[in-house]
């Protein structure tokens, strides 16, 4: 697994000795991030990577010039790693780690609201994605942390189909690659 662009470019990431996460393949990591730039993401945007693991799309979207990220991941050994991650990368200055669950914390406001939120939860998380799921009661808590027009990429089981909306979040796009599916939801201006 390593950084697929910009100034990190080529760059390994490490990863801990544990079987919990499911790191994203560079190919589907590059495809992802090639839908992203046609809403101008994430350059000079402030992201929030949740359930973030070893940092892979929140390193990813750094590299790319995002402004800053928020890491937001629970499992303690996952977060030795991710720290020497971010460390290696050098972005220790432009990234901020909370250790929660972020189903209780959403994407936690540091300064301003996110113009791109990451959610890569396990993936028995989102069998249910239903009105009274873990997933919708997350993009409510989401609303007041993201910006009028922002971005939630949701990855899942390629067999998980999300609802068409979500409160204030519309999807507006779908992909699948192997087995897994990212649905990107825009927050509606009301």
């Amino acid at each position: 697994m390593r950084i697929i662009a910009g100034t990190k470019r080529g760059m390994k990431l490490l990863s801990p000795k544990t079987q919990v996460s499911r790191p994203i393949i560079d190919r589907v990591k590059e495809s992802l991030f090639s839908v992203l730039y046609k809403y101008e993401l994430p350059e000079g945007k402030v992201v929030s990577d949740l359930f973030s693991g070893v940092g892979s799309l929140g390193l990813e979207a750094l590299s790319r010039g995002a402004a800053s990220v928020t890491f937001v991941e629970q499992d303690p050994k996952i977060i030795a790693t991710l720290k020497k991650n971010i460390d290696k990368a050098g972005f220790v200055k432009k990234s901020k780690l909370i250790k929660a669950d972020a189903f209780s914390v959403g994407a936690p406001i540091n300064e301003g609201q996110y113009d791109l939120v990451f959610v890569d939860p396990p993936y028995s998380c989102t069998e249910d994605v239903g009105p009274n799921s873990p997933l919708s009661s997350l993009l409510d808590m989401l609303n007041s942390q993201v910006v009028p027009d922002g971005i939630v990429v949701v990855r899942a089981n390629r067999s998980t189909e999300l609802l068409e909306q979500y409160g204030v979040f519309r999807v507006i796009d779908r992909r699948q690659w192997g087995t897994m599916a990212v649905t990107i939801l825009k927050k509606i201006s009301q």
